[in-house]
């Protein structure tokens, strides 16, 4: 089964049960500074998790972008990756627990849909603790499912792992959310595929003990369905939530390497042809894909062991191929890299990649024939990846640039040290990016003593301790946010509005919207402007929107098709991201005039006379051809 045929039975399964599909978000969450990037399929519809209707109703399926680089220091094993898809179904306030787990062990099973035998399925649940009682009610309807087909599903009791189906276990593996600091959350239960004892059954650390959610490699989580049944709050409290919701989500890669028996998500079709690719620009030999448990043996050989040379160059060509896929979806969806959050995140994945590339000797401009490749694989589920294609060359090129100028600086700083310590180490990383493997391999060269594994330790030493300044200083900057519904957030959420309309009036029709980030602090706001604005026209700005809050106007919601929608002039910020119907916020009436027409998901205060004033607090250059404001209500 390929990538496109996997796609097409999840969302045909689920509309067949009376689902609506909507469409991919962006991987940049919008109006969310609690995140930085759309971590799973429920990252968009926070606000209708939370009791905004959706325009498409209360059952829905996507197959939505993530990224996640938590674990990017295990990009290139079996298992990891940054970008990934997830297929998704939601609930919200409709179906529960029942219907979930039955239609999850109906799609995985029966074979009009993946057939997967249900003897190779184990799956997890929640034990219960002082937030939330056990999950009994999973475990019963898990049972019958098993019985259908004749299995009895025997519940883990501490002992009996081998004949055991359903596994108890604690929050930190059966608990879900919320994806930033607050909102919805609750019990989940996760279906594994289990692989069998000979799956590094016999070095597994765990020994007899080996369980579902074990990292020895014998289980792979292809399923999770998460209960939202809670909203955790500010003060870290779990509050029972109006509605019970249901969420859940299956990574296509990870699904795919387990139904056509890949033993690593890079012989999928959607990461193969981009691993081909490298290899086939490096101008050092590599053997074909090493398994999992092959690396695993190869590891305990001898540095100098032409096996493990050859294990580390089949990582390093995964590295590249997972980091540029990542880096062609973050910069399509608006990201460039720099020294700050996203941007941050995007410049080191693509550093890591060309270090990557570079220990395989690859070619020069391989990045253009990378994403040539990659557009090929997603060009037609995501057209903006064509439309943005010389963008994103662009943005590739001149980090490649960029990156070789750093490392020609940390060349000169390494030359003028005596001797080094891991402090030297961190400042020569931070200062000019220069990977720590880079570091090392240039000392060496210049034959300077150290003591490896206490350089290592010193480095990473430094390396935390930044991290946690870095997180003492950000705390304040991701707190709050459209996430918890809060009445600031919500004010400057229709502020954001005003603002859009007022811009294009004063600057012109090329003003679109670019992205917004709210906290209840203040309003962050991209729009597309090629210079700077003048003192004038911010205060033109100001007066506008300050004037339509003064007038009092009525904001109301109407539901209508997309073409409808832009038949009545509604602006959006990406049309392709919209389902077939929409929600409209309309800020005015025939009596007062009608100043602004938007498609949104929402909230919104009920009369601009609630927002206070508005006052531009900043305006500057956000990347090329578009600017931001920072604005404020008092």
């Amino acid at each position: 089964m390929n990538s496109r045929e996997l796609r097409e039975r999840y969302i045909n399964f689920f509309i067949s049960k009376g689902h609506k599909r909507i469409p991919s978000a962006s991987v940049v969450p919008e109006n969310d500074p609690t995140v930085l990037f759309t971590t799973a399929g429920m990252h968009p519809l926070v606000p209708y998790l939370l009791g905004e209707k959706h325009p498409e109703g209360a059952r829905l399926t996507s197959v939505q972008k993530c990224v996640r680089t938590g674990d990017i220091e295990d990009v290139g094993d079996s298992t990891h990756n940054t970008f990934f898809e997830m297929l998704g179904n939601w609930s919200l306030g409709d179906y529960f627990k029942d219907e979930s787990i039955r239609w999850s062990f109906e799609f995985l099973t029966d074979e009009k849909y993946l057939g997967i035998d249900p003897k190779r399925l184990k799956v997890t649940v929640f034990e219960g603790d002082e937030d939330a009682p056990k999950d009994e009610e999973s475990i019963k309807i898990w049972q019958e499912c098993f019985a259908s087909v004749g299995i009895e599903a025997k519940v883990w009791d501490g002992k009996n792992n081998e004949e055991a189906k359903i596994f108890p276990l604690p929050k930190d593996d059966n608990w879900w959310g919320p994806a930033g600091i607050t909102g919805p959350c609750g019990p989940d239960t996760e279906i594994f595929i289990d692989l069998g004892k000979s799956t590094n059954y016999d070095t597994c650390p765990n020994g007899s003990d080996c369980k579902p959610g074990c990292h020895c490699g014998r289980y792979v989580e292809i399923w999770n369905n998460v209960f939202m049944q809670y909203n955790k709050n500010a003060e870290g409290g779990f509050e029972p939530l109006s509605q019970q919701n249901v969420d859940t989500g299956m990574g296509l890669e990870r699904t795919l390497a387990m139904l056509n028996g890949f033993d690593n998500i890079y012989e999928s079709d959607v990461l193969k042809p981009i691993v081909d690719k490298v290899k086939e620009l490096s101008n050092t030999p590599l053997t074909p894909t090493l398994s999992p448990k092959s690396e695993g043996e190869i590891q305990n050989t001898a540095k100098g062991d032409g096996e493990l040379q050859d294990a580390e160059k089949n990582k390093a060509a995964r590295i590249v191929a997972d980091h540029i896929r990542t880096s062609v979806f973050m910069i399509s969806d608006g990201v460039v890299p720099s020294n700050l959050d996203r941007g941050y995140i995007l410049r080191r994945l693509i550093r890591r990649a060309i270090r990557s590339a570079r220990n395989l000797q690859t070619q020069e401009k391989f990045l253009i024939e990378l994403v040539d490749v990659i557009l090929g694989i997603y060009g037609e589920e995501y057209p903006a990846l064509i439309e943005n294609k010389t963008k994103i060359i662009d943005e590739l090129e001149k980090e490649e640039e960029k990156f070789g100028k750093t490392l020609e600086m940390g060349l000169r700083e390494l030359e003028k040290l005596e001797d080094i310590n891991g402090e030297k180490a961190f400042n020569i990383f931070q200062t000019y990016g220069f990977p720590y493997e880079m570091i090392i391999e240039e000392i060496e060269k210049r034959g300077m003593e150290f003591d490896s594994i206490k350089l290592k330790d010193e480095f990473d030493e430094s390396f935390h301790n930044h991290q946690d300044l870095s997180r003492t200083a950000s705390a304040g900057k991701f707190k709050g946010g459209l996430a918890d519904n809060s009445e600031e957030t919500t004010r400057l959420h229709t502020a954001a509005h005003l603002l859009l309309q007022a811009l294009r009036l004063v600057l012109g029709d090329h003003v679109f919207q670019k992205g917004s980030n709210i906290t209840a602090e203040r309003l962050r706001f991209d729009f597309s402007h090629p210079e700077k604005m003048t003192d004038e026209e911010k205060k033109k700005v100001e007066a506008i929107v300050n004037e339509q809050i003064k007038k009092a106007l009525p904001v109301r919601c109407e539901e209508m098709g997309l073409e409808d929608a832009k038949r009545l002039g509604a602006m959006g910020v990406f049309e392709s991201k919209y389902g077939e119907k929409v929600k409209v916020y309309v800020m005015g009436d025939d009596e007062k005039g009608v100043f602004s027409k938007e498609i949104c998901g929402g909230p919104h205060v009920e009369n601009t006379s609630e927002l206070g004033r508005f006052r531009i607090a900043k305006e500057e250059s956000s990347s090329a051809g578009v600017r931001r404001i920072k604005a404020v209500l008092e």
